[in-house]
């Protein structure tokens, strides 16, 4: 079965439940409402109504799904209730359907057996009228069918949905999460790029320093000429840590040659196979462009140094909201994001052959998972004991 097919049949399915599940919320509901005047009866009533959501956003998802959690049994029989002519007009649409196709076969099954319709025979003419007839209605019937499936889930969305205010109190709430989390993760860097400092290029230049000072107190040319030796290795070790080091605050290869030659890069100085796979048609915006390199070199560092992998593999491709989320089954290291029909985003996926066992709230993941989140993204991380360990990072670029 391809693809369309099973989305029709998905779709045709969940009408078809809708319609019953519509019938049930009617009885339901007649039932329920007079039962709301008794205070004791009150709580019962308002728990079967959210079970009964439940099982309506559960059939949804055969519609494509309305993402909605949360709600409680207030919103769940206004929902009911508002959803019975959806209901209805689907059973409508559905019994046309079938009546249509049922006559189309059945004129094609007499007229083949060379018997007559309700008095028409299979003339050209009428052939024609027929058919263009018939493709007419069914094209009705394909649109009307897509319009319903669109009508529940936005009736969905707007019953048992937050309201405005309590979205824009969430969005309040998770802004202060994000900047909190940002002037973590800021020091935390700090913390990392100190350490770096101190324990990397501080102690090659010391080295340096002794080196170049025993060399002025040398007396034979042939240990001032070894002296002076040690010390061009110990100035190039410092430069290499040191150019380490500003990578790492800030690829300055990034704004230059973009995303792919960037990675690239990281590809280079890993000390193991690294695969890029770069599916992108245009640059991101830069914050998305720094976000996405950081999650790859982060990932990487991660494989080399503690989960023993010997390859790792990146993907870098773009996604349109409705695609489908990436990655599945995963544990989440970092909030998901909140999606917006045809919003363009970045996924990032790093999975590498370590042994797994990855720690979601270490610095390094928790760091991006926070840097993500900054951007509205979402970060998740699958790392069973044993491996692989799998790194999906979602970065929306509006």
């Amino acid at each position: 079965m391809t693809a369309g097919a099973a989305t029709a049949a998905r779709t045709l399915a969940g009408l078809a439940l809708g319609v019953l599940s519509a019938l049930a919320g009617l009885v339901f509901l007649l039932v329920a409402v007079p039962s709301l005047l008794l205070p004791a009866a009150r709580p019962r009533v308002l728990a079967g109504a959210v079970r009964l959501a439940a099982l309506e956003v559960a059939r949804l998802e055969l519609l494509g799904g309305a993402g909605i959690s949360g709600y409680d049994g207030r919103r769940a029989l206004r929902y009911l209730a508002v959803r019975l002519p959806a209901g209805l007009l689907a059973a409508g649409v559905l019994l046309l359907l079938v009546l249509g196709i049922g006559t189309g076969m059945t004129i094609v099954w007499m007229w083949g057996r060379g018997e007559t319709f309700d008095g028409m025979e299979p003339e050209p003419l009428i052939v024609a009228y027929i058919g263009v007839g018939g493709l007419v209605l069914f094209f009705l019937e394909i649109m009307g069918i897509i319009g319903l499936a669109v009508l529940e889930r936005r009736i969905a969305v707007a019953a048992l949905g937050p309201s405005r205010t309590e979205r824009l109190h969430r969005r309040i709430a998770e802004l202060a999460e994000t900047r909190a989390g940002v002037v973590a993760a800021v020091d935390q860097e700090r913390r990392r790029i100190e350490r770096d400092l101190h324990d990397g290029v501080q102690q090659h230049l010391v080295a340096l320093a002794m080196l170049i000072g025993r060399a002025r107190r040398g007396r034979s040319p042939e240990l001032l000429d070894e002296l002076l030796g040690q010390a061009h290795t110990a100035a190039q070790e410092a430069l290499g840590e040191l150019r380490e080091v500003a990578w790492r605050v800030y690829p300055s290869g990034l704004d230059a040659l973009g995303l792919h030659d960037a990675l690239a890069g990281v590809a280079e100085r890993a000390g193991m196979p690294v695969t890029i796979r770069y599916g992108l048609r245009e640059r991101p915006p830069g914050p998305v462009e720094t976000a996405a390199y950081f999650v790859v070199s982060e990932a990487v560092t991660n494989a080399a140094k503690h989960a023993g992998a010997r390859a790792v593999t990146v993907e870098v491709t773009e996604r349109i909201a409705g695609d489908g989320a990436p990655g599945g089954g995963t544990a989440e290291a970092g909030g998901g994001p909140s999606g917006s029909a045809g919003r363009r985003s970045v996924v990032v996926r790093v999975e590498d052959d370590g042994k797994g066992g990855a720690d979601r709230a270490g610095g390094g993941l928790s760091g991006l998972a926070r840097r993500v989140a900054a951007l509205d993204g979402g970060l998740r991380v699958d790392s069973p004991p044993g491996g692989p360990t799998v790194i999906t990072a979602e970065l929306p670029c509006g």
